[in-house]
């Protein structure tokens, strides 16, 4: 697959996804990824994106400032 900002080719490799969602910082570790090996550029499946915002909701829930989860182990 290639990359949509430079056409670079896409390999597979785990990131860490970070977002600020109201006041939490939700951190995502060993997220399942295609990363550009020219650019960096990262992109997530749509499954991967929707699994993170439900891991990022469920996060906020807990009333604390910052979130460390292992993908894995995130929202089934």
């Amino acid at each position: 697959m290639k990359c949509f900002m430079c056409k670079g080719m896409l390999e597979d490799c785990p990131t860490t996804f970070m977002v600020d969602a109201n006041n939490c910082i939700v951190i995502v570790k060993n997220v399942p990824s295609q990363v550009c090996s020219q650019c960096g550029e990262v992109s997530y499946t749509d499954n991967v994106a929707a699994h993170l915002e439900k891991i990022a909701n469920e996060a906020q829930k807990a009333l604390s400032e910052i979130a460390i989860i292992n993908y894995a182990s995130g929202v089934a």
